[in-house]
């Protein structure tokens, strides 16, 4: 229950920020802290059992038969990224209670956050890994809304989209990985794929899965070559950029690699592909960092950077290397959002973000300016500092790999400490071109900058003190929670590691010695190296981006201008010919059409009743043009069909067919009095040559495969299931109806709300809609001017009782024999269209004013509330339940939960029918006498 109040807490705390807005933005601040001030509370309620080593389950069985459960999970390592989103969460609230402007939406601006801050809490929670999954592109569409917060921003616009794009894009890939674990292993379940690595890696398909893993994992971690969407995500407001691209969207990559290391690490296409990946991306990254004008840009490319080196770390082969990388993401969360909150400051203070602008600003800035060079010396791995001792663990398992390895290894501690030294120059130059390096200009924005208010700086403040309290004291602060997260990340007992700050006179030592130094004096050699930059050839990936979405949206045009021109009749001969396409190339092998069963002998009556079938048919075709007579040849052939299911003993398709029939018919009466009665002709010969050779072709093929079906048994045991079990599971001897309000209720339950919500759309379309009464037919014979007919008034009113009585006992017989709601509705709704149409619109709101559209809403409604009764005992959704019971005077009846939710269609049927059928007689008006239509 802890576990599922984490992760839903943010989620009912969406709409609280949103509401107290009116009340002012520190009301909407407070309303915004308090789902994850409770769930951190929670979280730390649970630290004393994570600490001991118990791993906390929670699981809810939903879909099993796809093994998608609803299954949380607690260890350290989702301990570590939930006390991460959730702290650094809060600090953020804080942050950005003050950063944003009056002007902006506070309350939108939090509800977007603590909508990514539950995704990101489902991500690392999650046992299942379809959940998971879920929470995972949940992630993508809530950065998505955070990214693009400013809308009147073209840059934050294209940001968001390029974000989602790439990361929708790895999220898919990701999604075809865990199916395929999922089929090698035979379960979602983290427990159990953790504990499969061996089935995992003997796999043939282990290669394929663990690549499309990995492509998820980069692309969210902004992992070379996909590391293109994180600077320009830039974009959006600096307290996005502190959450989302340091301490929690970006390490969702990391979190996975760090998840799923025990079933999918150890072997060397792991290695060649995460370490190779990673030591490209820490290369890149440090190496553009260094060249950024922007001060967010500069952060960016160091977090892809840092970032690279954790990837890199998960993929060396070395169980001290997984607690490195767990150590720096640690490490990198606290300086790195730190750093985004001060350049953030500055950016608020000054105008400003960009490097060219700012100096001096120590004069003005002296309480922000040592936050920052704190949390810089901490990203450049200066001694005392946390990200100093994350850095000695990375350089000596780089060292251990070069070691252990072929001479090629020895290029990755190379690698590690040239990324290092451009890690200390772009960080010498966060400070020293921000604070020093000559006078503040005055031509800034905001002349002259001044510190931000007091509780601005204190999430910043809190984070650097992390910084230095784990850099001096990490065995006394981090170690237990280092420790309990790498536990869990390896799956098994931990390598010995040291966190001391001194470790002697060492190679990691000299390579962080050499970092320094290096990094010094490339600062101070810049200005060369800035020259050589600006002369390489520019590329920007936004504007590459852009212009990739906009040739695939011209070729969407184009191909869409070829296959929907507008013509109904080009898209059902596409249609045909696909489905004849695919029917042939999936039956061709198919042996022999014939089979072994033999057919049922043809009478005399059936084979009339065929006959009839096939001329109304051919009739309707060749008289389509005059409308009224092919709608009523039409149904001669609706009626020979439901013949035909009381023929071969379908009474309750029978009755249905029947009834639909007599609402078609009068729905399309009803449409086709506002058109003409003769339509011109339209095809061309040719176009009539296609038609007739694709609707030959198409018939040919249906009667075929009904032959190759009715000459082959078709026992699957799913007839025989339901008939077995129609009386002890649904308690009703009609099978047909059972399987409808029982076996298949949820099928039932989706038809029933889909048309509803068609005759909601109906009426939409309708709205506003004006058609002229036609005065006279097309050969100029006059309507009748009695609008309701005498004869026809008298016997409607006669037969309206009659009707809703057969409807009555339709209703109630359902559930043992022919019947049911389905049908009992349509009689109902097809005696009132009779009503409507004998004596009026008017006539009859005037004396039965039923509102349809609240019974088509009141019938779904019940029949929802009926399946969820079953969950309060216990029961799957629409589980039905039944019983015989003694009635005074009447005897032994038999009731059933089933009739509610049949009373549900009832009404649902009654009053979407009605919707339609009525809402299409109000469009008439009265027009000129001279008004007609042709």
């Amino acid at each position: 229950m802890e576990l599922l109040l984490i992760v839903i807490l943010p989620f009912l705390g969406i709409f609280l920020p949103v509401l107290l807005e009116r009340h002012g933005r520190l009301a909407s601040s407070f309303a915004a802290a308090v789902a994850p001030l409770l769930g951190l509370i929670i979280l730390l309620w649970l630290a004393p059992r994570i600490f001991a080593g118990e791993v906390l389950l929670v699981s809810q069985p939903w879909l099993t038969q796809l093994g998608f459960n609803l299954s949380l999970r607690l260890d350290g390592l989702s301990f570590l990224f939930a006390l991460l989103i959730l702290g650094i969460g809060l600090l953020v609230i804080l942050y950005a209670r003050y950063y944003l402007s009056q002007r902006e939406a506070i309350g939108r601006f939090f509800a977007y956050f603590l909508l990514f801050m539950g995704a990101m809490l489902g991500v690392v929670l999650s046992e299942n890994l379809l959940l998971m999954l879920t929470f995972w592109e949940l992630t993508s569409l809530s950065s998505f809304l955070l990214i693009g917060f400013w809308s009147n921003n073209s840059e934050a616009r294209q940001g968001a989209r390029m974000a989602l794009a790439v990361t929708g894009g790895g999220g898919l890939a990701l999604l075809a990985g865990i199916l395929l674990i999922g089929h090698i292993v035979g379960s979602f379940e983290l427990s159990v794929v953790l504990a499969s690595a061996e089935l995992i890696h003997t796999h043939a398909l282990y290669p394929v899965a663990l690549v499309l893993v990995l492509l998820g994992a980069f692309t969210k971690s902004a992992q070379f070559p996909f590391h293109f969407w994180l600077p320009h995500a830039m974009s959006a407001p600096t307290p996005v950029s502190a959450y989302l691209h340091s301490a929690t969207m970006v390490k969702a990559g990391v979190f996975l690699l760090a998840r799923l290391y025990p079933a999918l690490a150890g072997t060397d296409l792991w290695f060649q592909l995460v370490a190779m990946t990673g030591l490209a991306t820490l290369l890149f990254g440090a190496f553009m960092a260094l060249f950024q004008h922007d001060l967010k840009g500069l952060l960016a490319y160091s977090t892809i950077s840092h970032l690279g080196l954790i990837v890199l770390l998960l993929g060396l082969d070395s169980q001290l290397s997984n607690v490195a990388a767990v150590f720096h993401i640690i490490n990198h969360a606290t300086f790195k959002a730190s750093l985004f909150m001060a350049a953030g400051i500055i950016d608020h203070e000054t105008g400003s973000r960009d490097l060219r602008r700012l100096s001096g600003l120590w004069k003005y800035m002296p309480h922000t300016a040592v936050l920052a060079m704190v949390a810089s010396s901490a990203m450049a791995g200066v001694p005392l500092l946390n990200g100093f001792l994350s850095k000695e663990m990375f350089f000596g398992e780089t060292l251990q790999e070069a070691l252990e390895g072929s001479f090629f290894n020895w290029m990755i501690p190379v690698a590690a400490t040239v990324a290092a030294v451009f890690s200390v120059a772009y960080s010498l130059r966060f400070i020293h071109d921000v604070f020093f390096n000559g006078e503040p200009r005055k031509d800034l924005p905001n002349y002259p900058p001044h510190e931000p208010p007091r509780y601005m700086k204190v999430p910043v403040e809190v984070l650097v003190f992390l910084c230095m309290l784990v850099g001096m004291l990490p065995a006394y602060t981090v170690a237990p929670l280092l420790a309990v997260a790498a536990q869990a990340s390896l799956g098994g007992a931990l390598p010995e590691y040291s966190l001391a700050i001194w470790h002697g006179f060492n190679f990691p030592l000299m390579m962080s010695c050499v970092a320094l130094v290096g990094g010094v004096l490339i600062y101070i050699g810049r200005k060369p190296l800035f020259r050589w930059y600006e002369a390489l050839p520019k590329w920007n990936a936004r504007e590459l981006f852009e212009q990739a979405v906009q040739r695939l949206v011209a070729a969407a045009t184009w191909l869409t201008a070829l296959l929907e021109n507008g013509s109904l009749q080009r898209y059902l001969a596409l249609l045909l010919l696909s489905a004849l396409v695919l029917t042939v190339v999936t039956l061709a092998p198919m042996p022999q059409l014939v089979g072994d069963r033999p057919l049922t002998p043809l009478d005399g009556i059936t084979a009339l009743g065929m006959l009839v079938l096939a001329v109304s048919s051919v009739l309707t075709a060749v008289f389509h043009r005059q409308r009224l007579i092919a709608l009523l040849i039409l149904g001669v052939g609706g009626l020979m069909v439901a013949l035909a299911f009381a023929r071969f003993s379908a009474p309750d398709l029978a009755l249905t067919q029947l009834v639909v029939e007599v609402v078609t018919i009068i729905l399309l009466m009803l449409a086709l009095y506002y058109l003409p009665s003769v339509s011109p002709p339209e095809s061309s010969s040719l176009r009539v040559l296609r038609d007739l050779l694709l609707a030959g072709a198409g018939g040919t093929m249906i009667g075929m495969l009904a032959y190759a079906v009715l000459t082959r048994g078709y026992d699957t045991g799913i007839a025989e299931f339901f008939l077995a079990n129609a009386v002890s599971g649904g308690g009703g001897t009609n099978v047909v109806n059972v399987i409808l309000v029982d076996f298949r209720g949820f099928d039932t339950l989706g038809e029933i709300t889909v048309l509803a919500i068609a005759a909601v759309g109906v009426i939409a379309m309708l709205d506003g809609l004006r058609m002229v009464n036609p005065t006279c037919d097309p050969q100029g014979r006059r309507w009748a001017l009695a609008k309701n007919p005498l004869i026809l008034m008298t016997l409607s009113r006669l037969l309206l009782p009659l009707a809703l009585l057969i409807s009555a006992f339709i209703f109630l017989r359902g559930h043992n024999l022919p019947g049911g709601g389905f049908i009992a509705g349509l009689i109902t709704a097809v005696a009132l269209a009779l009503q409507y149409i004998a004596n009026g619109v008017a006539w009859m709101e005037q004396r039965m004013p039923l509102n349809y559209q609240r019974m088509a809403g009141a019938g779904v409604l019940i029949a929802t509330f009926t399946g969820l009764g079953s969950l309060v005992f216990d029961r799957s959704f629409l589980t039905s339940a039944f019983g015989h019971f003694e009635l005074p005077l009447v005897g032994e009846v038999e009731l059933a939960t089933a009739m509610l939710f049949d009373l549900g269609v009832y009404l649902t049927v009654i009053g979407a029918t009605q919707m339609m059928l009525v809402n299409l007689g109000k469009l008439a008006l009265s027009p000129p006498a001279s008004r007609e239509i042709h």
